[in-house]
């Protein structure tokens, strides 16, 4: 009797999308009698989590063969493979590759070949993205454009995860959203590690703009454009225009702030002033009135003194922050911030508590304004959707999933508005 394999799933929408891709590949390798986790390295915490989970799992699956891969396997490889529940440790390039699966398949390989194959990161120059059509709901398709970081945040490993940036062409992301638009999908999201250099390595260098809009132009039946997280400071003109003028891309923006401090974005090596951040909110609300704004933003940064954390705390109003998503600062051993000096843990933790009681107020601030408004709500599940601003509706009656319904807002329950 065939045992399918089991996979487990750490960190962002791009892990979530390679790790469809790598079901695809298994089950067309016939991959049996293994457990996949799919690893993130943001943060310490993240790594541990993989680890307690890749316990749970052999124990759980004690004949099962465990593979670790993603962006941990990637950075620290001799650490998963010194776990003894752990048989085999693939990197982020092999992880993409039908070989690598075709080559698991049947294969006994426990004890037999190397423990570690992980290849250089920094060599690779293309994406994987044209290996499965999205992943999502019934009501969402998630598309990836882009890969891997040029830049060098002192904070962040993810870089030597995930390699440079490296672009899906155009034409080939059109291809896939057509494809998933006649199957039906209401809205797509485009995903990326740093979405607004997406381009870079292509010829003439164009622009997410320019994709963007050109999405839109020749995909005319896609309801719902999103893009995810975009780091501000990089959004070229053609971005800024679509974001304005066209009411199929969604008025919700998830940025990469990080800090409001300018002393400790320098120190973060980011490339935007606390001041280019309140201009490009102020800049884009004026444009279009509706929008919604989310955040990253890193709490007790090595130097962070109490006046530069309040400075990051004044940003979610000086922006109109809505959506937080607040990081206690994790050390990242090989990064320059993990040499600084550190923010007491415990500074840390309350700093990190009075983001989030920030970010929680502005979210009830933000549903209470919902109120009486209209909107156009995606479902995700019989009993609740999204609005365009990305804010979940709770319906009073069970509803079709995957359609767009028009809905007037009745209130709120402190988490979700409520539909008439």
């Amino acid at each position: 009797m065939s045992t399918p394999p089991i996979f487990a799933t750490f960190g962002c929408r791009l892990n979530a999308y390679e790790t469809e891709a790598m079901r695809e590949l298994g089950a067309e390798a016939g991959l049996e009698g293994a457990v996949v986790v799919n690893t993130c390295a943001v943060t310490a915490e993240a790594v541990r989590s993989a680890k307690q989970r890749i316990r749970k799992l052999r124990r759980e699956n004690p004949d099962a063969r465990v593979i670790i891969t993603g962006c941990a396997a990637q950075t620290e490889p001799e650490t998963f493979a010194g776990m003894p529940e752990v048989d085999l440790v693939l990197g982020n390039l092999e992880k993409m590759q039908p070989d690598t699966w075709q080559g698991l398949a049947g294969q006994d390989f426990i004890g037999e070949t190397e423990k570690i194959r992980v290849d250089d990161i920094m060599a690779a120059t293309e994406t994987a993205g044209h290996l499965i059509d999205g992943f999502g709901t019934r009501a969402r398709a998630y598309v990836q454009v882009q890969n891997g970081c040029d830049h060098r945040c002192t904070f962040c490993i993810i870089p030597f995860g995930r390699g440079n940036s490296r672009s899906v062409p155009a034409g080939v992301v059109v291809e896939q959203i057509r494809r998933l638009v006649d199957r039906g999908y209401n809205e797509v999201v485009l995903t990326g590690v740093d979405l607004t250099s997406w381009g870079d390595d292509l010829p003439a260098r164009p622009r997410l703009g320019d994709l963007v809009q050109r999405i839109l132009r020749l995909v005319p039946d896609l309801p719902r454009l999103r893009i995810s997280s975009i780091d501000s400071i990089e959004a070229d003109p053609a971005l800024i225009d679509a974001i304005a003028g066209e009411s199929r891309l969604m008025p919700h923006l998830h940025l990469s702030l990080q800090a409001g401090d300018n002393m400790i974005l320098k120190r973060m090596k980011r490339r935007h002033a606390r001041e280019d951040a309140i201009r490009f909110c102020e800049d884009m609300r004026k444009a279009r009135p509706d929008i919604v704004f989310g955040a990253d933003i890193i709490a007790g940064f090595p130097t962070e003194t109490d006046a530069m954390f309040e400075n990051s705390l004044k940003l979610v109003e000086e922006c109109g922050l809505t959506w937080l998503h607040v990081f206690p600062y994790s050390a990242r051993t090989g990064t320059p911030a993990a040499r600084m000096p550190p923010v007491n843990g415990a500074v840390i933790k309350e700093r990190a508590a009075r983001l989030r009681a920030a970010g929680d107020a502005r979210v009830q601030a933000h549903l209470a304004a919902e109120h009486g408004k209209t909107r156009d709500v995606l479902t995700e599940n019989p009993h609740m959707g999204r609005t365009e601003g990305f804010t979940e509706v709770r319906f009073p009656t069970p509803q079709p999933v995957g359609k767009i319904l028009r809905v007037r807002i009745s209130g709120h329950d402190g988490t979700q508005l409520l539909a008439e």
